[in-house]
């Protein structure tokens, strides 16, 4: 994990963040599983948000218990990440457990599917379009009250 979807939507909020002058709010993404651990993101991640004029130096890490006490929000991508989320996240942690999709996007395209096993970028382009609808739509509602 934390390869394709996460490291595009970190870009994309820090992006987003940055645009409206809000570079001070700390971004970052992390896997629930171990297996690309010290890895940088998929080359089709890389490739498209470099179409985009974004950059993406992302190593790969793993979600730590520390993580939901750090951080105010922690995102999932679909219902396998949420359901994940809520079993490792410390009882009583502070981070609130969001699904970044419910942001901006109709119900039908909520989830922002995993491209991984797809072939070509056409995936990758779908999870950016999404990230940016969704992260603009978060900072709205939830940052710029």
């Amino acid at each position: 994990g934390n390869i394709c979807r996460s490291p595009i939507a970190e870009v994309v909020m820090v992006e987003t963040l940055g645009k409206a002058k809000m570079a001070d709010v700390e971004v970052d993404s992390a896997a629930i599983g171990s297996w690309h651990v010290g890895n940088r993101a998929d080359p089709r991640a890389i490739s498209t948000l470099k179409q985009h004029d974004l950059k993406c130096t992302h190593i790969v890490r793993q979600i730590r218990k520390q993580d939901f006490e750090e951080f105010d929000y922690i995102f999932g991508m679909d219902e396998e990440n949420m359901s994940e989320l809520r079993r490792l996240a410390p009882k009583g942690s502070k981070a609130e457990l969001l699904m970044l999709g419910d942001f901006g996007l109709e119900k039908k395209n909520r989830i922002i599917e995993d491209p991984y096993y797809e072939r070509g970028a056409e995936g990758f382009e779908t999870a950016y379009q999404q990230c940016v609808v969704a992260c603009a739509a978060f900072m709205k509602e939830r940052l710029q009250k």
